[in-house]
């Protein structure tokens, strides 16, 4: 599926180049393709749902509203960007945005739709009106806020900055954006953290989801590819949320723990050679 750098496009080619050697076509080879050949409704936007959807549930561990949440978004792409859009739609106060050159910050709250479309246009948020403009990224993570979504790339979270990072509640988006050691110590301060392995997880579910219709020949309405995610990403927080308290453990190690034990319970149940 589409990660850094890749798009529709891009996962179009793929499929048209493993057809041509199949001699036939094979839309299920590769997901996240446009719609009109076998892409699924919902699949771009998904990885920001599922950031929304597990901020909405790691909100209500914590005892916080959306309306009383302030939220700062490294990232303009599809994770980080349109994750924005739909915290901003739940109720959610995004204060700042980046993309790769800077961010924008306004306490009172960014317009997210104003602020895509200006992203759109000019392809920098750079002159956004209504909102203060900064190339020190890195000061941005240590911004006032509740929330904090990490989704551009990793290891931006460290030892470095990790005493200066402020927010309460922190989900990550992007792929390895905390490092071990600054996880470790934010766990000890209390910080609630929503490991990557299952904030965004959203993408890899509808990529599952396009996998199945593409099989199937039968394509589903976008209200019902958000539902089934919406259905699989809480049933899936509730079940860490469960095995971290169970354990006495942190989010992040309650996800291995559970993922390392259902691997092991199908090698218990399948045997020796499976």
């Amino acid at each position: 599926a589409p990660d850094m750098n890749t798009n529709e496009q891009t996962m179009a080619w793929i499929m048209d180049t493993y057809s041509m050697h199949e001699r036939k076509t094979a839309t299920a080879v590769v997901t996240g393709k446009p719609l009109s050949i076998g892409g699924s409704r919902g699949r771009r936007e998904a990885t920001g749902r599922g950031v929304m959807i597990s901020a909405n549930e790691a909100l209500k561990m914590i005892g916080l509203r959306p309306e009383d949440t302030r939220v700062v978004v490294q990232g303009a792409g599809n994770v980080g960007g349109l994750g924005a859009l739909l915290l901003h739609r739940e109720g959610y106060r995004i204060t700042s945005i980046s993309d790769m050159y800077g961010y924008i910050v306004n306490e009172r709250g960014l317009d997210m739709p104003a602020v895509l479309n200006h992203l759109r246009e000019k392809r920098t948020l750079e002159g956004f009106d209504g909102a203060d403009y900064s190339t020190d990224g890195k000061a941005q993570l240590e911004l006032d806020c509740e929330l904090l979504v990490p989704a551009a790339t990793e290891n931006q979270i460290t030892t470095e900055n990790v005493d200066r990072i402020k927010a309460r509640l922190i989900v990550e988006g992007a792929n390895g954006p905390t490092t071990a050691a600054a996880s470790e110590a934010l766990s000890k301060r209390g910080v609630t953290i929503v490991p990557d392995i299952l904030a965004n997880a959203g993408g890899v579910t509808v990529s599952y989801f396009e996998w199945v219709q593409d099989r199937m020949g039968y394509f589903w309405t976008e209200e019902i590819v958000n539902s089934r995610l919406e259905q699989i990403m809480v049933q899936a927080f509730s079940e860490v949320r469960q095995t971290s308290e169970k354990y006495g453990v942190d989010l992040r190690t309650g996800a291995y723990i559970l993922s390392i034990d259902r691997v092991a319970s199908v090698y218990r149940m399948r045997g020796l050679f499976s």
